[in-house]
């Protein structure tokens, strides 16, 4: 992600000064909190106008993921204990973090009614996603994978005073399989699973993440 951020804020002043006769004025700055599969946020920053209508929109969001283990989860083996019998047995816990790195195009729809106005968004994601089952003295395992993806949403604001808006995101995130790293201090050895291998299936069972994800956010956005 430390790679990711500065090369998609680079694109944004990039794409931004080839423009010609827009300039650095009309960059958006935002901060925007709510749900999206977990308490989620996210910072953007949104180039609008860029050509016409179409503008470009960089974020990063960081979910926390309090389902992170699927508690029906027994590796595939009867009479194995199933992960909710070992938070009841062994007081067991489980939790996790997804972050997500976007680079969007937008396409602005201008000013609905007064002080209203609506932007259209859509491009790529690439997550990194962490599930953790603790285990307290016994230690835990930790599973991570990074994925591809896309999403696309909506995003409504309202002029409250100067350049500051209140701002509404509503959207969806789909991401697609990809490698699984297993670790931690009470496995025997970790390894990394690719879709289709023999034991993919069994810690994708297990390791909850984001699939396709809904997300509503509630922030707030000045325009420099």
């Amino acid at each position: 992600m430390k790679t990711l951020l500065p090369i998609t804020l680079l694109t944004i002043a990039a794409t931004t000064a080839t423009a010609g006769a827009q300039s650095l004025s009309g960059i958006e700055l935002g901060l925007t909190g709510g749900y999206a599969g977990g308490l989620s946020g996210e910072v953007f920053v949104h180039a609008p106008n860029v050509a016409g209508p179409v503008g470009i929109k960089a974020g990063v969001s960081y979910t926390r993921a309090s389902d992170a283990i699927n508690d029906n989860d027994n590796f595939g083996a009867a009479g194995t204990p199933t992960f909710g019998d070992l938070k009841s047995s062994l007081g067991a816990t489980e939790y996790g973090s997804r972050t997500s790195v976007s680079l969007d195009g937008t396409y602005g729809l201008g000013e609905l009614t007064p002080g209203v106005d609506a932007t259209f968004y859509g491009g790529g994601r690439y997550g990194m996603f962490r599930s953790v089952e603790d285990y307290g003295s016994d230690g835990n395992v930790t599973y991570t994978s990074n994925a591809f993806g896309l999403g696309a949403g909506v995003m409504v604001s309202y002029a409250l005073t100067g350049g500051l808006s209140l701002v509404g995101d509503l959207g969806v995130d789909h991401y697609f399989k990809s490698s699984i790293t297993t670790g931690g201090s009470n496995t025997n050895a970790g390894g990394t699973y690719a879709p289709g291998s023999a034991e993919y299936s069994t810690y994708d069972n297990r390791f909850v993440r984001p699939g396709t994800v809904f997300k509503a956010r509630i922030g707030v956005k000045t325009t420099f």
